[in-house]
């Protein structure tokens, strides 16, 4: 449920969290692509963040379009973006980016249904090593090999 140390647990995974002890070891190469719940701190040029991002902006905008993102969009300001338009920026970014595990924290938060199922697609296409806190239970069922439940 909310409040259990979900989003807790992966900031402390990824080392973002330094209110706690203890030792977390990870390969020094390991690529790690993290999408984050909060999405208001985009703002501005989309290709300014792509780039920012250093993702491929051909990649990162097809995933766009197969999320329904209109190409009007892409010229527009993030921080006019609704914030369902803000997590699929974030999913598209973070599918284009070369990682070795992708941990995403409540990617589906404001996505909408036929969205939903076209990243479910994306995913079981890519197959990539992935760790989610998501409250989709379907999605869940669909996606995950293996559940831990808070």
């Amino acid at each position: 449920g909310n409040g259990s140390g979900k989003s807790t647990l992966i900031k402390i995974l990824l080392g973002i969290n330094h209110e706690y002890t203890g030792e977390i070891k990870l390969a020094g190469n390991l690529k790690i692509s993290y999408i984050p719940q909060d999405t208001s701190n985009l703002t501005g040029s989309l290709n300014e963040y792509i780039h920012k991002q250093d993702v491929d902006e051909t990649l990162c905008k097809t995933i766009l379009r197969k999320l329904d993102f209109s190409r009007e969009l892409f010229e527009m300001d993030m921080k006019n973006y609704s914030d369902g338009q803000k997590k699929k920026v974030l999913i598209a970014v973070s599918f284009s980016k070369p990682a070795h595990i992708f941990v995403w924290d409540e990617p589906l938060n404001y996505i909408d249904v036929i969205s939903r199922i076209q990243i479910e697609e994306i995913i079981k296409e890519a197959k990539p090593t992935l760790i989610f806190v998501e409250h989709d239970k379907r999605f869940v069922e669909d996606i995950a090999n293996k559940i831990i439940q808070f």
